[in-house]
């Protein structure tokens, strides 16, 4: 799964990386703790070529009438993308990537501590992570607004050390055909991301918290030896 994620990447940066053009109002970065229900950058493509725009990282499908209707839907698993209601269309119609830096994940000790680990690239390259749209107007909402969940695998050699899950990466020759740019066949795209691609270490127990912020929240601790402990 993915629940917290880093991006420090400029806009200016970012926007020419995914060849997208930036939209007036979007989060504010650099953002090393970001979190479920916040805003995250998103890119998505249409008939005017590709965006950079904001949207609510916590899908809600259009038959919630408000923002706690009903889970909260931060990820979607690419085995079942095609067949759930909430999912179906946006899989089919409505598909976008999420920059990144790199993402934490959890392990619990053996006396019950959370322990936090963070997962980059190796080569130190951005992130992209494969994600899916709805745009959503409930009760009481003045205008639509944009959300998404990233698509999740099963854990490649280096995240299944820590979760049996993780957020599907995709490459830069990816992004058309996921994006539809590209005609059919995103389906063939959602497979564990490739042995070797990340790098993982421990990072302090501070990140814990989804009011933490700052550059230390991703410095490896002293004790990073290799993952152990309970998968949680």
């Amino acid at each position: 799964m993915c629940g917290r994620f880093a991006l420090t990447l400029p806009t200016d940066a970012m926007a020419q990386l995914f060849d997208a053009q930036a939209a007036n109002l979007l989060p504010n970065l650099p953002n090393y703790n970001i979190c479920p229900t916040t805003a995250v950058h998103a890119i998505k493509s249409g008939p005017l070529g590709r965006q950079l725009v904001s949207m609510r990282w916590g899908f809600l499908p259009h038959w919630y009438e408000t923002e706690t209707a009903g889970p909260l839907l931060i990820n979607a698993r690419a085995e079942t993308l095609a067949e759930k209601p909430a999912f179906a269309s946006a899989c089919r119609e409505r598909r976008a990537l999420i920059p990144a830096d790199g993402f934490y994940e959890w392990t619990k000790a053996p006396h019950g501590a959370r322990l936090p680990w963070y997962l980059h690239r190796r080569d130190g390259a951005p992130i992209a992570f494969a994600a899916i749209w709805q745009s959503w107007q409930g009760a009481g909402v003045d205008m639509p607004i944009e959300t998404c969940a990233i698509v999740t695998t099963a854990a490649n050699q280096e995240v299944g050390a820590i979760h049996h899950r993780m957020p599907l990466v995709l490459a830069p020759d990816q992004w058309p055909l996921w994006l539809g740019e590209e005609g059919h066949g995103a389906a063939t795209l959602m497979q564990p991301g490739p042995d070797g691609l990340l790098e993982v270490f421990r990072v302090d127990p501070e990140v814990n918290s989804n009011r933490a912020s700052g550059a230390q929240l991703r410095d490896p601790v002293e004790d990073g030896a290799p993952p152990r402990g309970q998968l949680i």
